[in-house]
């Protein structure tokens, strides 16, 4: 990238996909931003411009201060494959503009956090991601993982199961082959155990909701 390109990119000021810092000074606060382009459309993110006059005045660039970009990229989970650009800045040999550009969030993806905290963009503000929205988007992510039949369900024991329909759906699954014979003859508390349906230290607590309590 130029630094006549930089210029027309930052020419409308900040905005939804374009985040503007003085230094990396502020290299947290820019990393939240990342995290929320990441989880929102993608965008830009520039270090040596001060936003309110924009003026381009770039920063000295130490190894020191690449590779505190490189700590601070590594609070990003899932990784991601960010590579800063250094543009030297006209008449200012010694400073240069530290540019990063990263992608958008697509329905699917793991839902980004840095430092274990996610952020997306609401209208051109960062703002830390509502716990619902980052649910919802771990739920799309990993079906296998938050399908509702592998939630706890809270408050429920072996107590509460109806045992007739247990019985039943054991002979259904020898019938088809999916269950051995000696099945139909084990104890609820134990078919529960060998299909890891329960949870907790004594095995009381029930894992997903696909066997029914009693009287549903």
């Amino acid at each position: 990238m130029t630094f006549e390109e930089i210029q027309q990119l930052i020419a409308k000021d900040e905005h939804r996909c374009l985040e503007l810092k003085k230094t990396t000074g502020e290299l947290q606060d820019g990393m939240h931003s990342a995290c929320a382009f990441l989880n929102t459309e993608g965008g830009w993110l520039v270090f040596g411009v001060a936003p309110k006059s924009l003026k381009m005045l770039g920063q000295q660039v130490s190894d020191d201060t690449q590779r505190e970009i490189a700590q601070a990229l590594a609070g990003l989970y899932p990784a991601v494959e960010v590579k800063p650009e250094y543009i030297d800045v006209p008449g200012r040999p010694s400073d240069q503009l530290i540019v990063m550009h990263f992608g958008g969030w697509k329905w699917g993806q793991m839902p980004y956090t840095y430092r274990g905290c996610p952020y997306y963009k609401n209208e051109s503000t960062t703002q830390v991601m509502p716990q619902e929205m980052y649910e919802e988007r771990l739920r799309a992510a990993k079906p296998e993982v938050f399908a509702w039949e592998r939630q706890e369900a809270d408050g429920i024991s072996v107590e509460d199961l109806d045992e007739r329909r247990v019985r039943g759906a054991v002979r259904l699954g020898v019938e088809r082959g999916r269950m051995p014979a000696t099945a139909e003859t084990e104890s609820v508390e134990s078919l529960l155990g060998k299909l890891r349906l329960r949870r907790g230290k004594d095995g009381g607590c029930l894992q997903g909701t696909g066997i029914a309590r009693t009287g549903v």
